[in-house]
């Protein structure tokens, strides 16, 4: 299995290029709340195997392109595919330079330790909200439309209103909280939370999956280390740890 590893990074180091063995860089790199957990695994790989350093601001994504339209550095950004579309409309990032890093279903989640309920079909995920007592999903984020969207495909929007709450959070981080029973949402969110576990994914009939993109900024210094950064999130390798945080690769 070390043998494997070593290769593995070997084979890493090979997609690299030349640039990224000169001068160690420090990289801002701006990604999205339900790329986290990946992006940070494979950044610490990027670092060991390149010796630059990343500094992350995580957030909903479109919170960060509201912090990049309002001026702040960056080096790569990770967001959902039509900011980075509006992104590169506007100037702000390199276009040849951009990838689909991952794509993130949604799923319900709930407290860790209590029966799991049924959200295996349409007709199941829709008894399970008309019975939850309290039903949260984030304020901000793509995810928050196509949420809405499942609901008004399942005919009870009207009905389960007064128990929405949207959330100033990821729902994981509001049911381990207290503050609801039922969240939904990305289920890359799901997982590294404490106390909090899958009770499903939405069903494919319902099912959504957001599509994360990175991209260059058009003012980084330090280019040629981030598009290299890039090519390591969405190299072969990557693979399998997106996969593990709960996203299927690009």
């Amino acid at each position: 299995m070390k043998i494997h590893c070593v290769m593995a990074a070997i084979a890493a180091l090979a997609l690299l290029p030349a640039a990224t063995c000169g001068r160690a860089a420090e990289l801002k790199v701006f990604a999205s709340t339900a790329t986290r957990t990946a992006v940070e695994q494979l950044g610490a790989e990027f670092e060991k195997a390149t010796e630059n350093k990343l500094a992350y601001t995580v957030g909903a994504a479109a919170a960060l392109k509201t912090q990049i339209d309002q001026g702040a550095v960056f080096d790569v950004v990770i967001i959902t595919a039509p900011l980075i579309d509006a992104l590169a409309a506007a100037g702000k990032i390199d276009p040849a330079s951009r990838a689909v890093v991952a794509r993130a279903g949604l799923g319900v989640s709930i407290r860790a330790g209590v029966a799991k309920p049924d959200v295996s079909t349409p007709q199941a995920l829709k008894r399970t909200l008309l019975n939850a007592a309290s039903i949260g999903y984030a304020a901000q984020g793509t995810s928050r439309s196509a949420t809405e969207a499942m609901l008004a495909k399942l005919g009870i929007a009207d009905a389960i209103k007064p128990k929405i709450k949207l959330l100033d959070k990821p729902a994981p981080l509001g049911i381990a909280a207290g503050e609801v029973e039922l969240g939904l949402g990305p289920v890359s969110e799901i997982l590294p939370v404490s106390g909090v576990q899958v009770a499903g994914p939405y069903p494919p009939e319902l099912q959504s999956y957001l599509v994360f993109s990175a991209a260059v900024s058009s003012a980084s210094g330090n280019a040629d280390a981030a598009k290299a950064l890039i090519k390591f999130l969405t190299g072969p390798d990557a693979a399998a740890v997106v996969k593990a945080k709960g996203m299927e690769p690009g």
